[in-house]
């Protein structure tokens, strides 16, 4: 249950914090006082979004933060689940910055709106105005169905179940779709591979190829050029060998005159070695290089297969086109195993759909076999409630798997005896809609585990003896549930085990909204305001004490 609500810059609200009693409080107030200014904030704490509209003063941030006991409900999992810390005693708080950026804390721990949302679904129940106008969507219809027939179970195996099975769904029909496409390429694929495998690519090959090619296409010019410095080193009487010889001669004769001499001598000793071995490197060299016009065509049209594969396929090296055939050949492998692949895959799938079915099959059953008393209990609350032929009839019809079972349900209404029952939202005024919601709320409240149940304004449209047993209704509530109720009618908050009052006070530039506990006296002058006006007679002060006792 909430046991603490406090809210700091909010709309017209400057700074307000209640306690409310575990049972039924009442808030009442002023029209525009901010009443339902108090359930936009309490939407925050539950995971509704924000921005800085909602900030009275523009320059400070806003802070709601509720303080819940959930130590009597089964939330440990989740938390752990969410890696959070668990406390029975928790805080929620939401704050919006002046920038427009809003935070959210479980336990002082940062947490998303989606997770706030999933722990607000276990801890408050709100209704509104526009939660009424959901009563005629059939998916809301289809919770009230669960809600009352305690499908929850049920309801999660088939939930898991169609999990698998749209899984399963979606990976047979994506596969499938890869199957088509493989096919439709596959003829295109086998030639680009055999081709590919034709060429019998080896890594390195082009450059090694370049650069034989090179050689080849100046070979003349590279024998010409070898010769002559061979010439140059190696002729007899005028090469460079003959002259370098004569200098070496005359250094090792200066080697006998002085050993000063010794290391020149030593020195032209290793460039005449060295010169004789460059000699012979440049004559085998020479003795290799070749005009060779048939092995320079056959590198050229080797290059030239290379370089239109590379442009075909898009890429600029033969280690690029060795990864295009090996893709090529797993797909060409694909192609082979896809058939058998496909039908595996369609086994699974065809046997998560039988589970699945037969899970939304007992989900159904369990449904339907509440139609009746559903159907009969309604009616009973809404004879009550000033619809004595009032009648409900849940219509209901099969439709193909989907994520909330097999079942389409609608709910039928009329309320005047010998009319068809139609649509609600066809045929039910504003204050039918109320009053069915209400009983509908009335039926599920102690088959829910929800600690805290707010109404705001629920009893708009009704008067007298009906809100008298409205009143009632939400005092029996209260017994098993904490019920916070916004409510016009003094019938309804001479109920409250608490009455809260809600005000504006104007101050010099703005009007700020405040809320305070009425006493048990304050409580009777503020019921005989609503039953007489600002300037209640003797008579509603007695009315007052009457509904109060």
């Amino acid at each position: 249950m909430l046991y603490r609500l406090i809210i700091k810059n909010y709309a017209l609200i400057q700074s307000l914090s209640i306690e409310p009693a575990s049972s039924l409080n009442i808030i009442t107030g002023e029209t525009g006082a901010g009443k339902s200014i108090m359930l936009g904030a309490v939407g925050l704490l539950l995971g509704n979004r924000a921005d800085t509209k909602v900030l009275l003063d523009k320059n400070s941030k806003c802070i709601i933060e509720g303080e819940f006991n959930i130590g009597s409900y089964p939330l440990q999992p989740f938390f752990e689940e969410q890696d959070l810390d668990y406390s029975e005693e928790t805080v929620i708080r939401r704050e919006i910055a002046p920038s427009g950026k809003s935070r959210a804390f479980v336990n002082d721990t940062p947490v998303t709106l989606d997770t706030l949302r999933n722990l607000g679904k276990n801890l408050m129940d709100v209704h509104s105005q526009h939660e009424t106008l959901l009563l005629g969507s059939t998916d809301y219809q289809l919770a009230v169905i669960d809600a009352y027939a305690q499908t929850k179970n049920l309801l999660e195996g088939y939930k898991h179940a169609y999990a698998d099975y749209s899984a399963k769904e979606a990976a047979y029909n994506s596969l499938k779709n890869e199957a088509a496409r493989i096919a439709k390429d596959a003829d295109y694929n086998q030639f680009l591979l055999n081709e590919l495998a034709e060429a019998n690519l080896v890594e390195g090959e082009q450059a090694k190829l370049e650069e034989e090619l090179k050689l080849l296409e100046n070979a003349e010019d590279i024998k010409t050029k070898l010769t002559a410095a061979i010439a140059l080193l190696d002729e007899p009487e005028y090469g460079a060998l003959h002259s370098l010889g004569q200098i070496r001669d005359n250094l090792r004769h200066l080697t006998n005159i002085s050993d000063a001499f010794k290391s020149l001598s030593d020195r032209m000793e290793e460039v005449f070695i060295e010169m004789i071995e460059l000699n012979r490197d440049i004559s085998v060299q020479d003795s290799l290089t070749e005009v060779n016009l048939d092995r320079t065509n056959e590198v050229q049209e080797r290059l030239s297969l290379l370089y239109n594969l590379q442009q075909k396929h898009k890429t600029t090296n033969v280690e690029s086109l060795i990864s295009i055939h090996d893709q090529l050949a797993k797909e060409a492998l694909r192609v082979t195993n896809l058939d058998e692949e496909l039908e595996a895959k369609k086994r699974d799938l065809e046997e998560s759909k039988r589970t699945t079915l037969n899970k939304g099959a007992e989900l159904s059953k369990l449904r339907k076999s509440s139609f009746g008393k559903l159907q009969e209990e309604l009616e009973s609350l809404l004879a009550q409630l000033g619809i004595p032929e009032g009648r409900i009839k849940l219509d209901h019809a099969e439709k193909p798997l989907s994520a909330d079972g097999l079942d389409h349900i609608s709910m039928l209404f009329s309320a005047n005896k010998g009319v068809l029952a139609a649509p609600l939202k066809q045929v039910a005024s504003g204050g039918e809609f109320t009053r069915l919601m209400f009983s509908i709320k009335y039926l599920i409240a102690d088959k829910t585990a929800l600690p805290t149940i707010v109404f705001d304004e629920i009893d708009t449209g009704v008067s007298g003896e009906i809100a008298l047993k409205m009143g009632a209704m939400m005092e029996a509530m209260a017994r098993n549930h904490q019920v916070i109720a916004i409510s016009h009618l003094p019938q309804i908050a001479a109920r409250g085990s608490a009455h809260y009052f809600v005000y504006k006070e104007s101050g010099d530039d703005r009007s700020i909204s405040k809320i305070k506990k009425l006493s048990a006296q304050e409580r009777v002058e503020e019921i005989a305001k609503m039953i007489g006006g600002d300037q209640p007679s003797a008579s509603a002060y007695e009315s007052a004490k009457e509904l109060m006792a």
